[in-house]
């Protein structure tokens, strides 16, 4: 899966929980994040994204992963 940079990252981490597979942030900084997707199976990293998008960094504010 690639994410699209004018996708709604939030709701991409959303659907992608959803489904059953796992986001990690990677890197934090003040005003963006790299986040990780991972296969619900095994773990492996299938994709990754860095945004600035302020829904995002609202998204994963208090969260570092979603497992």
């Amino acid at each position: 899966m690639m994410v699209a940079m004018d996708d709604d990252q939030a709701a991409t981490l959303q659907r992608w929980e959803d489904a059953g597979a796992h986001w990690a942030v990677i890197d934090r900084h003040a005003d963006s994040v790299t986040v990780g997707l991972y296969r619900c199976d095994g773990g492996e990293e299938v994709d990754r994204f860095t945004s600035a998008d302020p829904a995002l960094l609202d998204f994963v504010r208090d969260r570092d992963a979603s497992f």
